[in-house]
């Protein structure tokens, strides 16, 4: 038996794929939604892939289920609580699936979701009784436990889903052996959680020692802690577990009916429309020169994640890419379910040559140059201007440039009016990747005088410039 881990740091997310050499089967459970290394590695292995199991519906990506169904012919199975649109095997806590060697006991775990489930891994020829390693989900992460208040459980509360997770944990998973083996679905950033681990697997012998939701404390305790601090969750989440319920069009489908070239009248012409224009190049690209009404999210970065935070899936979306990127850019799009692409700019920045009307640039600015504007050392440069710390709350909290303005990056755009007009803008965040975003977007909002702060809050820290702290 063999469990191999594929860890998608973008979103934080692993999935996994168990499979037995004896029977030449495997399983795979959580997947993401472009199989092609699943496929490839089972292949490699001589094996089939005939099951795939879903912990629960999530919110944060969409699952590839239907597509292993649709190109391996692979049952999909969830827990007895699920309630989906597609046809799938429910399996109930105790039932599971044997193939060779390998037995997947399902262990019901709700607190989540309430169909959450985590996946006890039997490797049959050392031991038919204990098991080897077990699935959690997002039930269970290494270092902390999933979050019970999403909005992905429509009509359960939070309290409901805290209570439930207490029992899931100090009744169930703190009972299984020291030595079994951990693998979450999640691992550092990821939003389902508020202290992930870098680490990705870990034994229950060791969470029970360092999880601070696994140590003994009440159930309102236990509720209490875990519902406190938690990061606020990307509007995309819904979209994303609702369509994680659904029948719906597999991301080969979709990427064959988006992506195609457009030429630039046309891109002009859906702008007007309402469609968005999203630009995937790295942040110092797209300042260096950009289509008017373009927004930044560099597909270097958390690229899926801060799409979904920004943009919306209701309204189509082109893009502009650098040379042979529109690939990627579109299937990492259809990783969170955003299938609305338009088309992509044919020629890239190229189609823009002749059209210098079109082109638009964002200045950017040291920390030593906005230290000496914020101090009226620069009369050349006209207002004192309103700084912009697009960080959340709690990072702004733990040291900002004085003076400056919190609105992390999901409200800027909501809240962009609050800035004083007349006034010249310098956002930052941390390192520069969130600013680029901030600064494109105010710019589409009509806010031209908008500088970014190179390398952000960290850069004016290194420079030692005077910072403030509201944190005890």
């Amino acid at each position: 038996m063999k469990i191999q881990q594929y860890y998608l740091a973008c979103l934080s997310h692993a999935s996994y794929m168990i499979l037995d050499e004896r029977s030449k089967t495997a399983a795979v459970v959580d997947p993401q939604r472009d199989i092609d290394q699943y496929l490839r590695d089972a292949q490699a292995g001589g094996c089939t892939i005939k099951h795939v199991f879903l912990t629960h519906f999530h919110a944060d990506f969409i699952s590839g289920h239907i597509e292993l169904r649709d190109r391996a012919g692979a049952t999909i199975r969830l827990g007895a609580r699920a309630e989906p649109e597609f046809a799938c095997v429910k399996m109930g806590g105790g039932e599971a699936v044997e193939f060779g060697d390998v037995r997947l006991e399902v262990l019901e775990t709700p607190g989540h979701t309430p169909e959450g489930i985590s996946i006890l891994v039997y490797d049959l020829a050392q031991s038919r009784t204990t098991p080897q390693a077990v699935l959690t989900g997002d039930t269970l992460f290494i270092g902390d436990v999933g979050r019970p208040d999403l909005l992905a459980s429509i009509g359960v509360t939070a309290d409901e889903l805290a209570d439930m997770l207490y029992d899931s944990i100090t009744h169930k998973l703190v009972t299984l052996p020291d030595a079994t083996l951990v693998y979450p679905a999640h691992g550092a950033g990821s939003m389902c959680g508020k202290a992930l681990s870098k680490e990705t697997v870990s034994t229950i012998g060791e969470q029970k020692q360092f999880n601070y939701a696994l140590q003994p404390m009440s159930r309102e305790a236990f509720k209490s802690i875990v519902t406190a601090d938690q990061p606020e969750a990307p509007e995309y989440f819904v979209h994303d577990a609702i369509l994680n319920r659904k029948e719906r069009p597999s991301l080969e489908s979709s990427m064959r009916s988006t992506l195609h070239a457009l030429p630039l009248e046309e891109v002009i012409r859906m702008e007007k429309e309402g469609a968005q224009l999203l630009d995937v190049r790295d942040g110092i690209d797209f300042e260096g020169g950009h289509l008017r009404g373009a927004v930044n999210i560099g597909l270097a970065g958390k690229y899926a994640t801060w799409c979904g935070s920004v943009l919306s899936h209701d309204q189509p979306i082109v893009l502009i890419t650098g040379a042979g990127g529109e690939e990627e850019a579109v299937m990492r799009l259809g990783r969170i379910g955003f299938d609305n692409v338009g088309g992509y700019l044919a020629g890239g920045m190229g189609a823009l040559v002749h059209r210098e009307d079109l082109l638009e640039r964002t200045e950017r600015i040291t920390a030593p140059a906005l230290a000496e504007w914020l101090a009226g050392r620069r009369a050349d440069a006209g207002p004192v201007p309103v700084v912009v710390d697009v960080r959340s709350a709690a990072e702004h909290a733990g040291g900002f440039v004085p003076g400056s303005v919190n609105i992390p990056l999901p409200h800027l755009e909501e809240r962009a009016g609050e800035l004083p007009p007349g006034r010249p803008v310098v956002v930052h965040c941390e390192g520069g990747y969130r600013s680029a975003i901030a600064a494109s977007l105010l710019q589409k909002l009509g806010r031209k005088d908008t500088r970014d702060l190179v390398g952000g809050f960290k850069a004016w820290a290194a420079a030692k410039l005077p910072s403030e702290s509201t944190k005890a």
